[in-house]
């Protein structure tokens, strides 16, 4: 296993190598990629402790210290999350006619055992498509109740029939960045200066989606290659319907004006930082998701936008609130941070895409924002 003190090193200089190799300048995209995910050393691809409640040290008010983790999504916040995801998950499945889950980045499993447990035998075949061994291996320990439900895939089928469940997925795939900077449009990429790590911009005809007016420096991001995942989903996907949670905005909002610092962001300990050149390997990196972008690509492979809300509305669509009346206090706390507009309510929408689907979707009956798109 990787060790902490070891990490940063040896990933730098795997990254040291492959931008000699391309030629003293590699792009933010493949950067990401290496830093997340290079074999061995990369931050999912490591054994740390990334999901949690508590970074290491800290008490929580069980008494249980802290492991180590570096964030917490939303299955680990409350399992009153995959429980009311599971009444939306049922409502697809049979209007569907289907029995079949397909998860990626499943994290620690606890999204796959709520919606499990929740689902019983309206699921037949639960399939987990996770880059992370480490993860991996959490998840067959997690999930070994259903052990002959669950499997993992490393590619999807040449067709695919059921629903599709994505948590805070998005955010993790590299992005391109692009800089403006005195009225001229760049690339920004990483290049080596005495052995260290920095930016490096040039030229590029690459633009953001949509005009960003003004003259002033404008920091952004485009995001291929999760465009591409979903067109890759519309491919497979026969009938059914995927459904992806993460935090980020609308096109409109997205490429705001005022929004010239991009969303690129690090997590470690449960603090942010907006320096992904340091402590690489020992941080996950993320950007906020142009939904729009996301429902773009979907359309034009041929999949509906069957709705799309924030999260809060979603979850209380679902039954949330209902749910929480008959949990105990500290339970109760806990979902909240779900719903509330300053923790995960707002920030985090909710889009379904899909084929075959006839039915309105319980999940956007109220507070639906597709027209928003």
């Amino acid at each position: 296993m990787s060790t902490t003190e070891s990490i940063p090193a040896n990933l730098t200089r795997i990254i040291a190598d492959a931008i000699e190799k391309a030629g003293g300048w590699m792009g933010f995209d493949t950067f990401m990629a290496l830093a997340l995910y290079a074999p061995g050393w990369g931050y999912y691809a490591n054994g740390s402790t990334k999901f949690g409640q508590m970074p290491q040290g800290l008490v929580g008010e069980a008494g249980v210290e802290g492991a180590g983790s570096d964030f917490v999504t939303a299955p680990e916040i409350s399992p009153l999350f995959g429980q009311a995801l599971s009444r939306q998950v049922a409502q697809v499945l049979e209007a569907t006619g289907t029995d079949e889950l397909w998860e990626f980045g499943a994290g620690t499993g606890a999204l796959a055992l709520q919606l499990l447990d929740a689902l019983g035998d309206r699921v037949r075949s639960y399939t987990i498509v996770d880059l992370s061994d480490s993860l991996k291996a959490r998840q067959r320990e997690r999930l070994a109740g259903h052990a002959g439900k669950v499997q993992w895939a490393s590619a999807l089928p040449a067709q695919m029939r059921g629903v599709v469940v994505g948590n805070e997925v998005l955010d993790a795939m590299p992005v391109q960045l692009l800089a403006r900077v005195a009225g001229v449009w760049y690339e920004r990429g990483v290049a080596l200066a005495q052995g260290q790590l920095v930016w490096a911009d040039k030229p590029s005809n690459l633009r953001p989606p949509v005009e960003i007016e003004g003259e002033h420096d404008y920091l952004t991001e485009i995001h291929p290659q999760g465009e591409a995942f979903v067109r890759t989903l519309a491919d497979h996907l026969q009938a059914g319907a995927a459904f992806l949670l993460d935090y980020g905005f609308p096109e409109s909002e997205y490429y705001h004006v005022q929004r010239s610092g991009g969303t690129v962001m690090c997590h470690r300990a449960h603090r942010a930082d907006a320096d992904p050149l340091s402590d690489v390997g020992l941080k996950d990196i993320t950007a906020h998701v142009n939904f729009t972008g996301v429902a773009v690509a979907a359309q034009d492979a041929g999949l509906d936008v069957l709705g799309y809300t924030n999260q809060a509305h979603f979850l209380m669509n679902c039954g949330l609130v209902e749910a929480m009346q008959s949990q105990p206090l500290q339970a109760r706390v806990a979902a909240q941070k779900l719903l509330m507009e300053h923790e995960m309510g707002e920030l985090f929408k909710v889009v379904a895409l899909g084929r075959g689907v006839d039915v309105p979707l319980l999940g956007f009956a109220r507070g639906d924002r597709t027209h928003r798109l």
